[in-house]
């Protein structure tokens, strides 16, 4: 069970939620791009893959090198404080380059969404530990939720496995970390509140 956890836990990194959040309203939700080729589409997406991804992964190993981080696991609240600023300092850069293309004003609200959680986990990581896996999680079921909503998808089916699979998620924080159930609890709220909210807001972001 344990290794099964640990597995789950690297495939659903938080670091690879706003891609796959962004990826899925792409298809879910075609009309987000209509006016984007679809090679621009790809573009578009492997570039927030760099920013997303590939900077703060980097940024990490660099603290990590520099003593300021011990691992990436950064089980130790206070570890996760310089990581969490430089990626939210990424997500900024990748919400300036979105708002460069011909996008529904929905989808960047998804990424919008994104960043408002990471930098709420940010704050709340200055005084109790969260669990940033989760915040993932939530929000792209936010992202489901809010475009399910506002253009009446029926998505209900790919909302429950999504779910199902947080749930897997949760449990498997629990298992392989020192997370309390309360901080999965909070940090699947606080991902699924900032992504739903900015997308039924979408037009004001």
């Amino acid at each position: 069970m344990l290794p099964i956890a640990k597995i789950l836990s690297w495939v659903l990194h938080p670091i690879l939620m706003p891609v796959i959040a962004v990826a899925l309203a792409m298809y879910v939700d075609p009309p987000l791009v209509y006016f984007v080729p679809p090679p621009a589409r790809s573009i578009m997406l492997a570039m927030l893959a760099v920013m997303t991804i590939a900077f703060p992964l980097t940024s990490t190993l660099l603290l990590i090198k520099a003593g300021v981080v011990r691992d990436v696991h950064m089980h130790i609240r206070q570890e996760r404080i310089a990581p969490y600023l430089l990626t939210l300092i990424h997500f900024g850069l990748a919400y300036y380059l979105f708002r460069q293309a011909p996008v529904h004003p929905a989808l960047l609200a998804v990424l919008f969404g994104s960043i408002l959680a990471t930098a709420l986990t940010f704050v709340i990581t200055f005084f109790w530990k969260i669990s940033a896996h989760m915040v993932g999680a939530g929000g792209v079921i936010g992202m489901l939720s809010g475009l399910s909503f506002i253009h009446h998808l029926p998505l209900l089916d790919l909302s429950a496995v999504v779910i199902i699979l947080a749930g897997l998620l949760g449990t498997a924080r629990l298992l392989t970390s020192d997370h309390t159930q309360s901080q999965v609890i909070l940090g699947a709220l606080v991902g699924w509140g900032c992504v739903h909210t900015t997308t039924l807001f979408h037009w004001y972001i």
